[in-house]
Order: C-alpha cells, then structure tokens, then sequence
C-alpha cells in the first residue's frame, strides 16, 4: 500500500509544483483524527516553499482523484491524513484469509544459516531463573529468525570442566557415600549442585580454621587443603587420569539427564551441543598463526596478548604463560569451528550483559585475524532477572531453582484458576495440564515482553493476572475466540467481497496486516519483546471489537461470515506469535 501511495505522491507532486521529491513519509494516523495512514507534510517544504495545509490539500485532492483506495482525506497542520477505502481492506484481508501459516516466510534455497546459542551451563549445578531467561530469549529469537525466512540451528556450548566442576567431584567423593540419583530419588543436576555447595561450606571451614592459626584471608583462601586438592584433580583430568576422567563423565551424565528434563519442561531444544572438554584447546593453533602475523604479541613471561588500545579497549590475555587457554582462546576456536561444521551467514550469542565487554573483544580479535563473517557475530545481551526477594547466588545453596519456579508458576495458576471458578467438568488430568499451560505461559510471556536488554524484576502473582498485559489475558482471549467458533454452526468460509465496513473491522484487519512486518522486525533486532507486545495490541483491538459489535448474533449473513472469520484469524495468530515465544493456548478456559 506505502509502496504504491508513494508513487502517487511523487507524480502528484511533480504535476502541481513540477518538482521531484526524494521520498514520502508515512505513519499511521493518530487515534484522535479520522483517517487510516498519514503523509507528513512538513517533509515536502524543502522541496517547495507554501503552507503546509495549502500543500497537504491539494496532494490530497489529486490523490483522492487519481488513486482508486483513497476515498477521503483531511488535514490538520502539516499532517495529511488519508482515509482508505473499504475495497482495499476487504480484498487485503481476504488475501489474508487465504494465506497459510500467515506472516512465516519459508527460507529460500541454498541460503547461509543463522547459529543462535543458548542456555550454555556449566555441569555443577542446576539451571536457575538467569537461565530461564537466557533459555526463553534464544528460544525465541531462533524461532522468530526461523519464521522471517532463515535456516536456523539451535546450540549451545556445555562447560563441562574446569575448577567448579572438580569442586563438586571432590565433595562427593569425600562426602557422599556412593549415593546417586536412584539411591536418593534426587534428580541428577540436584545431586551434583548440593555437593557444590558443600564444598563450598567445607572450604570456607578450613579458610577460618588456617586464619585462626595466623594466616591472611588471602593465604589461607590458597592453601586450604581442599582447593589445593580440586586443583590437583583438575590436573589429574587434563592428563587423563582414568579414575577421575570416569567419575567425571558419570557425574556429568547425572547432570545431563536432569538438564533434559528441565528443557523438556521449559519447552526448549537445540540441534547441537558443543562441549568445553572438546573445545578448550581450540583457538590455540589459530593464537600461534596469529602471533606469526603479528596480530598477537608475546610478553617477557610467554603469555601473548592483543592490543586493543587504539580501538578504544584494552589490552587482552589469550594464552597463559604456561601455554594454557584462557576463556578467549576457547571462544575464538569454537567460533571458526562452527563456521566450519556449518554454512552459516550469521552467529548469535545469548549470553547476559556482564559478558558485553568480552564479546566487544571476542568479535574483533576475529576481525583482525581476518574471518569475514565477524561482522556477521550478535551479542543477544539481556539483563539480569530479580525476584522481589532480591538476587541469589548458587554458591551458597540460595538460588532460585528453575524446577522450583516452574512447579510454583504451575501451582499458582492452579490457585487462581480455582479463585475464578471456571473450571466445572474438568477432570483432574485436564485441570493440571491447564495449570501448567497458563503457568509456564505466565512466567514466559512476563519474561518475554520485555526489551531483553531491560533487567527484569520477575513478581510471579502479577505475571498470572488475567487482566492487562499478561500471558493469560492472552490465552483467555484465545480461548474465549474458540468457545465462539465451537458455536458457529454455519459455514463462515466464504470470501466477502463487498461490504461496508465498521470502524471496529478495520481497525482488526489494521492490526492484522502487522503481523508479518512484526516478524521481520523481530528478527532484525532480536526482540521477541515486539512479538509479544504486537499480540497484546492485537488481542485489545479484538476484545474492543468484540465488545462493539455482535457476532455470532449478526442479522447480516455476510457479516456475521466476515466478523467469524476475523474472530478465527486473530485466532490463528495468537497461537501462531505465542508459538514463536513457545507459549501453548488452551482451548478452554
């Protein structure tokens, strides 16, 4: 419509002032005026001197005799608001009408594929609510990108070894007795992160103890015996120590196993998994060619660095003088290694905003060793999520368990729901699965409407509200558009052709036609935020509709068949975008 509304414009403008205009700018027109899209006015003065509203009217007389779709217009200081005709509503949304999977765009062939990375754990402890968020963002944001028209792979790199992994190992070795998941009915991740914390209580046992006899903090933090063990094994596991490489790899597995099942809960999958004991040593043959090239230097000790000084950042390690890796060396290494197992045009990292300065060094070293896709590389940076208790801290055993939250968004729905009283002749199966469905849909979209770089105060009783902009505001609409087309009885298939529309279907059928721009909008700025809040806006155009206007109850065939269809579609793309945010809709409610 802008497209052809633009020409126009320009012939216009060439045929009464003979001069040539650059480009037209558009925006929808203000609720207070009548009129469905506005030409701004004041843009035009640079090409030619006048009155604004002189010029907007005369643009608006030629338009409204040359173009078939502008029926009226009316302007207001330098705001030309044009009123659009019903045939082009009615012949667009009937294209609408008949377009499946409406707003997706099906990737074309042989196209480079986007890499998004999530979740990203490390194996000593349970995923917590910073996860959920980090899960529900790269989730999304791959499948918004999958919708606009990519191929897309879903992965995320495990840190399954280092130094906290070995704390959890020795502190069930010293105090474990052999128990495991079957023995304690625990699951896995739980097992393994209640010996990180015991660790943890034990070390700073002994810190006390060593500073009683006389040691600095900082002296006893180093020598305390178990530290020095875990270090130790650490070691141990590097040069393949059978003994601990097994324990290691049964621990591990306890952990992957309630991973699995927290994902499963969560919604979420990947297609690939890249492991930090497979990865750490990449990136260490690319620092050497890079020392030869001179984009690296050494320093006196044999550590070798980057100087980022004249690009505005810092000096930066990235081998130790040891000849180890630090997290750098790694990054780089499993960055071209993706590139390499996959055709891929552009890598996406969901990685919380304290990495923002790594990620700022990440992508540049890999500029200046030459790749020509580090362009291509997005830091999807968000920020922390709190409860109202305040942040917690997985150490000290205070964190908030995403098993937990998931169980108490699920128990909380249920109290609501039952406080509503809406629910007669559910059985207890059917009840529950609804519990969870609003639940976990509650607790995402409260987490998803937000810009993901904003930090979130996460208050799990306002997320479950069925009023506002909520998730299950959402689904109750959703469902309440079931309930009507359950009782439409009729056959509402029928193409409308020509009718005279209300204000309220038009202003639906406006919202609707957003749907697919939404999508590519989402997935150029990474936000499943404007999916969200573009479904709420759509669900509140259609409750105002449906308040307005009869439907099922409409004396006209035609529009009662019209209002049904509206009703169906809108449907249709609220389960469509929650899908893309990987909230389920129930049916009834």
């Amino acid at each position: 419509m802008q497209n052809s509304l633009e020409i126009a414009v320009k012939k216009g403008f060439q045929k009464i002032y003979n001069a040539a205009i650059e480009s037209v700018e558009f925006q929808a027109t203000k609720k207070d005026f009548e009129g469905d899209i506005t030409i701004v006015v004041f843009a035009f003065l640079r090409f030619v001197k006048g009155n604004p509203v002189e010029i907007g009217t005369k643009i608006g007389e030629y338009l409204k005799e040359n173009v078939e779709q502008v029926s009226d217009f009316n302007v207001v200081k330098g705001f030309l608001n044009l009123v659009i005709a019903d045939s082009y509503f009615t012949n667009s949304y009937n294209n609408i009408h008949k377009t499946k999977n409406f707003g997706f765009v099906a990737p074309k062939v042989n196209e480079k594929a986007v890499m998004v990375e999530y979740s990203s754990p490390n194996t000593n402890k349970p995923l917590h609510l910073g996860h959920i968020r980090n899960n529900l963002l790269g989730y999304s944001v791959a499948e918004i990108m999958k919708a606009s028209g990519k191929k897309v792979y879903k992965t995320q790199i495990i840190n399954d070894r280092g130094i906290h992994i070995c704390k959890s190992m020795l502190a069930w070795q010293r105090f474990g007795n052999n128990e495991t998941p079957e023995s304690t009915g625990l699951k896995g991740d739980k097992l393994v992160g209640n010996y990180y914390v015991k660790f943890d209580q034990e070390y700073k046992k002994q810190i006390s103890q060593l500073i009683s006899k006389g040691k600095t903090e900082e002296e006893a933090k180093k020598e305390a015996p178990l530290l020095v063990e875990a270090q130790e094994m650490l070691l141990k596991w590097e040069a393949g120590d059978e003994e601990i490489v097994s324990l290691w790899k049964t621990m591990n597995q306890w952990v992957y196993t309630g991973f699995d099942q927290t994902y499963k809960e969560l919604g979420v999958d990947f297609d690939k998994n890249y492991y930090e004991s497979n990865t750490y040593l990449l990136g260490k043959d690319v620092v050497a060619n890079g020392l030869e090239k001179g984009v690296f230097y050494k320093k006196e000790d044999g550590s070798v660095w980057i100087d980022l000084t004249e690009d505005g950042l810092d000096e930066k390690i990235v081998l130790r003088s040891d000849g180890t890796a630090v997290y750098m060396t790694q990054d780089i290494g499993t960055a071209i290694e993706r590139f390499k197992d996959y055709d891929l045009d552009e890598l996406v990292y969901t990685v919380g905003n304290e990495q923002d300065y790594h990620f700022k060094v990440l992508f540049l070293i890999l500029d200046k060793l030459g790749y020509d896709w580090a362009k291509n590389l997005y830091h999807l940076s968000y920020g922390m999520v709190d409860l109202p208790s305040g942040k917690m801290k997985s150490r000290e055993g205070t964190v908030v368990d995403a098993d937990d939250l998931m169980e108490e968004m699920t128990k909380t729905a249920g109290e609501i729901s039952q406080e509503l009283g809406k629910l007669e002749g559910y059985s207890a199966e059917e009840k529950e699965v609804l519990y969870k469905t609003i639940g976990l849909g509650a607790l995402k979209y409260y987490i998803l409407k937000v810009d993901p770089k904003k930090r979130i105060l996460f208050n799990p009783e306002e997320s479950v509200d069925f009023a506002g902009n909520t998730g299950p505001f959402i689904q109750y609409t959703y469902a309440r558009i079931q309930s009507i087309l359950r009782k439409a009885t009729f056959d509402y298939t029928k193409e409308i052709t020509s009718i005279e529309l209300h204000e309220k279907e038009r202003s639906l059928i406006k919202q609707i036609q957003l749907y697919p721009e939404t999508i590519q909008n989402a997935a150029k700025n990474h936000s499943p935020a404007l999916i969200a809040n573009y479904t709420y806006d759509l669900v509140k155009e259609y409750n105002s509709f449906y308040q307005s206007v009869p439907i099922l109850g409409c004396e006209n065939e035609d529009e009662k068949i019209l209002r049904t269809q509206l009703s169906s579609k809108v449907s249709e793309i609220i389960k469509s975008a929650f899908k893309l945010l990987g909230i389920n809709v129930p049916e009834r409610m």
